[in-house]
C-alpha cells in the first residue's frame, strides 16, 4: 500500500479559483450606487477604467449633489476636491430628470480643479 507523506493541493485551488470567479462575476451586479439616481439611456456604455476604486459623484432629481455618499452644497464640495490628486477618477451619475444648470456647475467646478480623469455613467439602451 503507497504511502500518503503529501496532500494533493490542485483541486482545492482548482475549486478556489472556480469560486473567485463567481464572486466577481455576481459583485458586478451588486455594486449598483445608494443615492437613487435614474440614469439617462445611452447606446454606447463601458466600464470605467482603471485600478482604484472611482470616487462618485451624483445629482439627483431634485438637483442635490451628493460626493461619496454624502449630501454637499457646490462650495462643501470645492473644498473637498482640494485635497483631491487630479488625476483621481470620478464617476459622475447624473439623474435624467436633473436641471441641466446643476451639470454644467459641476463640471466647471471639476474643470477649476483641473480633474481630467471623468467618467459620465448611463444606462445601455437595448
Amino acid at each position: 500500500m503507497k504511502r500518503f507523506d503529501q496532500i494533493n493541493m490542485i483541486p482545492f485551488i482548482d475549486i478556489m479559483l472556480v469560486l473567485l470567479a463567481i464572486v466577481l462575476t455576481t459583485a458586478t451586479f451588486v455594486s449598483q450606487g445608494l443615492i437613487e439616481v435614474n440614469l439617462p439611456n445611452a447606446q454606447q456604455v463601458s466600464e470605467a477604467p482603471g485600478d482604484k476604486e472611482p470616487l462618485e459623484i451624483a445629482i439627483n432629481a431634485q438637483n442635490e449633489l451628493f460626493f461619496a455618499g454624502e449630501k454637499l452644497n457646490h462650495e462643501d464640495l470645492a473644498q473637498r476636491l482640494t485635497s483631491l490628486s487630479t488625476d483621481t477618477l470620478i464617476v459622475l451619475r447624473i439623474d435624467k430628470a436633473a436641471v441641466f444648470e446643476s451639470f454644467v456647475k459641476l463640471i466647471d467646478l471639476l474643470k477649476q480643479h483641473q480633474f481630467k480623469n471623468l467618467s459620465i455613467q448611463a444606462q445601455q439602451t437595448l
